[in-house]
């Protein structure tokens, strides 16, 4: 009897498992294709890089949180400018079909500092965080490319920590490397401030993210990341995930083609006001990190080098 149980459970984890992996396989979306996230006569991540930093914004509904944002990354990058006139900047909103005035807040900073330094792109539809963060890498003229919240929650100026992680990876394997802000560090004190149940689900979800996809990151999750162009070019055109397990797929993607990633420790401060609901945010994260690996296993979704113009 023993035996025969043992044999139907293993008969029905195979199944079970087999199932899975067609269904991930058959529910598989194709990634939008990249020239359709350009717009006709705009800047276009495969051309020349003609700025030293593009900063892309995602931005759902953020009109009372933005301003704060772009303040602090305006005033540092123009003081950067005045000390280093060689230094040319971009900062791209990009609109996430927001309901309110977010896109308003963003033009008035292209009124106040110009539009090739600050430029807003506007989706009629919500698409989420990473399908957002595309879009503006897709317009970036920059070197070197950089993703920030909206909220303001990390420091602007710890850009310069992330560059020189970034700088720590050279020689770049064609041209190629990525340094990411992490929050690692302050785990200890967020867990103190944190509920079991939702201090259980953020372990749940590292869990997850160390077993199925990245081994080597400990915060994935931090929205300061910086990007070589080519790393950038190489990674978003790759991309599949648009909500808010996309920084695993970006990551997973990376180590996948074997480019360099440092992890680099921020000053971080939660911010109210923040979009991820916990447990329903974090059950969508859980689902996609298990189609992440189970698509490129099952050959679903593949990678693909993709060359500048």
């Amino acid at each position: 009897l023993g035996k025969l149980l043992i044999k139907c459970s293993t008969i029905f984890l195979i199944s079970f498992s087999s199932q899975i992996c067609a269904i991930a396989h058959v529910t598989a979306k194709t990634m939008p294709h990249e020239d359709a996230e350009c717009r006709k006569g705009s800047p276009n991540i495969r051309d020349p890089a003609t700025r030293e930093l593009s900063v892309v914004v995602p931005s759902y509904n953020e009109e009372d949180r933005l301003p704060l944002m772009m303040d602090e990354a305006l005033d540092y990058l123009e003081k950067r400018q005045k000390r280093d006139p060689s230094f040319t900047y971009e900062v791209i909103v990009v609109n996430d079909g927001s309901k309110d005035q977010t896109a308003k807040v963003a033009k008035e900073y292209c009124k106040k500092y110009g539009s090739d330094k600050v430029r807003v792109i506007s989706l009629e539809k919500n698409r989420g965080k990473g399908g957002a963060v595309r879009t503006g890498v897709f317009s970036s003229r920059g070197k070197k490319i950089l993703m920030a919240d909206a909220d303001g929650a990390t420091k602007f100026a710890d850009i310069e920590k992330v560059e020189e992680g970034l700088k720590n990876l050279q020689p770049w394997p064609k041209g190629m490397a990525i340094s990411c802000g992490s929050r690692a560090h302050l785990e200890k004190d967020s867990i103190a401030k944190r509920s079991y149940f939702r201090t259980l689900l953020m372990y749940g979800f590292h869990f997850l993210v160390w077993f199925l996809c990245v081994k080597e990151i400990r915060d994935t999750q931090c929205g300061f990341k910086l990007l070589t162009r080519e790393a950038a070019l190489q990674t978003f055109s790759n991309l599949h995930i648009e909500r808010w397990a996309f920084d695993v797929e970006l990551l997973y993607i990376a180590q996948r083609l074997k480019i360099p990633i440092a992890e680099v420790a921020v000053n971080w401060t939660e911010i109210e006001g923040s979009k991820l609901v916990p447990f329903w945010s974090w059950l969508q994260m859980g689902r996609d990190l298990l189609f992440i690996r189970l698509r490129y296993m099952t050959g679903a979704w593949k990678l693909e080098a993709k060359k500048c113009n």
